[in-house]
């Protein structure tokens, strides 16, 4: 198991927490939920989450700096497959082909979009692709 340090956004404090994803469901379209062995139930538009992709060819490995744009992510991006990696992260495979981001469970925990975790949601630019 995978103890790390997590910032209870209730108060602020840091606790060794085994974190794992406990049960997914689709929310709705486009947006998993993952309910975490803490209890906490994230939510993840797919589309955030494939913009975020933690791959060297989207991400650089050195800075973290994404190399992707979000206009080149389509809107209507669809999630094809999750299988785990170990027990500490997910690998999904996207319908643009892309399948290379290793998502850690503590990466999924800081993408959570949720109200407690995103309580103000940053504007998401609109792409001009579709497909």
């Amino acid at each position: 198991m995978i103890g790390d340090l997590v910032e209870d956004k209730r108060d602020g404090a840091m606790s060794a927490t085994v974190l794992e994803p406990k049960d997914m469901e689709w929310i709705d379209k486009g947006v998993l939920g993952i309910e975490w062995t803490d209890g906490h139930k994230g939510v993840y538009p797919v589309r955030y989450l494939r913009q975020r992709c933690p791959c060297a060819a989207c991400t650089d490995e050195w800075t973290g700096e994404l190399r992707i744009k979000p206009d080149d992510i389509p809107l209507l991006i669809m999630l094809q497959d999750v299988e785990p990696v170990g027990r500490y992260a997910l690998q999904f495979k996207w319908s643009d082909g892309h399948d290379t981001g290793i998502y850690s469970y503590t990466l999924l925990r800081r993408l959570c979009q949720c109200d407690i975790c995103q309580p103000v949601k940053p504007a998401q630019p609109k792409s001009r692709r579709l497909l």
